[in-house]
């Protein structure tokens, strides 16, 4: 009875390291939709309107700023120096 019991206490175990996993992962994907977010949305809206034949310019090129933007943010370099309270982002 004790081995039965111990292989139930490791299935448990293995249960825990992947529902462990899969939260670290769903974690992941929230902070990367965080900030890749309005971008995705933009081109996401851009290829909808070119699939039902409307123009999406306007469309595209907000989703290219956007990509610009995320990138112009994403080499500058922060620190504590450069805090400002600026909290309209």
């Amino acid at each position: 009875m004790k081995a039965n019991l111990n292989k139930r206490s490791q299935r448990g175990q293995g249960m825990t390291e992947y529902i462990v996993i899969v939260a670290l992962i769903a974690v992941a994907a929230i902070a990367t939709y965080q900030f890749f977010g309005q971008t995705v949305r933009s081109q996401t809206a851009g290829i909808a309107r070119e699939l039902s034949g409307q123009d999406a310019t306007q469309a595209i090129n907000e989703g290219r700023a956007r990509a610009n933007d995320a990138q112009t943010q994403g080499t500058t370099r922060k620190g504590l120096g450069a805090y400002d309270n600026d909290n309209s982002r």
